[in-house]
């Protein structure tokens, strides 16, 4: 089955998250510049198959767009344009940085290794890319 990518998406890195092939289990996979993206998801299709894209949607505590939306938007429509046939779907993004924060704290990770901002970004993809999973599907 292939699987399906979820990106927490950062003017300076894009956290990516990644289903097992049963899309069963949401997983980080990686950090990424977004400048270099595009390459990289080229890369990965090589070797896989991507079902659909889960974007993070930024928004305010009172559901409004937050100011990064915009940079969201971009990037959605960066891939729609070079990967048009995969579907994109938008998770609220609320409180996932602060829950990637929590879940490194009780790690029981050194403090250098608690600070690192890719794990952050990561983990944040696979928080948005779990809640994807967990919602009913038609």
């Amino acid at each position: 089955m292939p699987r399906i990518l979820a990106f927490d998406y950062g003017t300076k890195r894009i956290g990516i998250a990644v289903t097992d092939p049963l899309q069963i289990i949401a997983t980080g996979l990686d950090t990424i510049h977004p400048k270099d993206i595009i390459e990289y998801l080229k890369k990965y299709f090589l070797t896989e198959q991507v079902e659909a894209f889960v974007i993070g949607d930024p928004k305010q505590m009172d559901g409004s767009p937050s100011d990064s939306a915009q940079h969201v938007k971009g990037f959605a429509k960066i891939l729609r344009r070079n990967f048009p046939d995969i579907p994109q779907f938008w998770i609220d993004e609320r409180f996932t940085s602060k829950l990637a924060h929590q879940a490194i704290m009780q790690s029981g990770l050194k403090k250098q290794d608690r600070q690192n901002k890719d794990r952050v970004d990561t983990i944040a993809a696979t928080i948005i890319l779990q809640y994807f999973m967990e919602q009913p599907r038609l």
